[in-house]
């Protein structure tokens, strides 16, 4: 009767064992792979069905993911377990437009398209945080960005320190090489600028990469022009879009 009773209390444990870390599966799986790089491997459950066709083949089925709508749960973020502050975690995206909000992470990922990202954080184990992350799409291919007038993140890194980009327009008076391009908040050196104007008559329609000079936080802060002259713009008001590091 002890014995009956004992069998009982094991199996409604194992019972509840498997419910609460539950793995579904067609196939037979593995769960211990001794002196192994790999953790997990499926590769001999393929083509075992009755037919043995190659035309059978299985492939792993990921949970969808809304990244506009993830949220990191940091519970148990404490160095021990997630050590890497998921650094390197795979998720496939379902959100087509919209941005990364959480926030737990200063740099959002923008213009979010359905495909697979991952998390990139090398400085996770440092900083003991998710804060420096970003979420990036797999295979290098970058979402657009839609620079606007107020600050806006870009996909580019320099040594690791984020590009950001923001949209204005500056006035010319037609006699000097002097105009304001404001800095923006935090900006310590310029990445890159554009300078354009499609519409206008005459000599008017402009497109630049270049400035005589520029000087982070001062009034009347640019020069018209390359890197080796000054020009004078024709007087009337023109657009651009300012690249800088902070």
């Amino acid at each position: 009767m002890k014995k009956i009773g004992l069998y009982i209390v094991l199996l409604a444990s194992f019972s509840l064992t498997k419910i609460s870390a539950q793995v579904n599966s067609n196939q037979l799986v593995a769960n211990n792979i001794a002196d192994s790089n790999a953790f997990f491997d499926a590769s001999t459950n393929f083509n075992t069905s009755a037919s043995s066709s190659n035309s059978m083949g299985k492939g792993l089925v990921f949970p969808n993911t809304d990244l506009s709508l993830f949220r990191f749960d940091l519970t148990l973020a404490d160095g021990i377990t997630f050590p890497s502050y998921f650094d390197g975690m795979l998720v496939y995206n379902t959100k087509n437009g919209g941005s990364t909000a959480d926030p737990a992470i200063t740099t959002q990922t923008a213009n979010l398209v359905p495909g697979w990202y991952y998390f990139s954080n090398p400085n996770g184990e440092a900083n003991g945080s998710v804060s420096e992350g970003r979420w990036l799409p797999v295979g290098g291919a970058s979402p657009k960005v839609d620079v606007k007038t107020t600050e806006t993140v870009t996909n580019t890194l320099v040594n690791g320190a984020q590009v950001y980009a923001i949209k204005g327009s500056f006035v010319a008076n037609g006699t000097s090489t002097t105009v304001s391009i404001p800095s923006p908040t935090g900006m310590t050196s310029m990445y890159g600028i554009t300078i354009y104007k499609t519409s206008g008559t005459g000599n008017k329609v402009v497109y630049s990469r270049d400035l005589y000079s520029y000087n982070v936080g001062a009034t009347n802060n640019a020069v018209t022009g390359s890197p080796s002259i000054s020009v004078v713009y024709p007087a009337d008001t023109y657009d651009y879009v300012l690249e800088y590091l902070k």
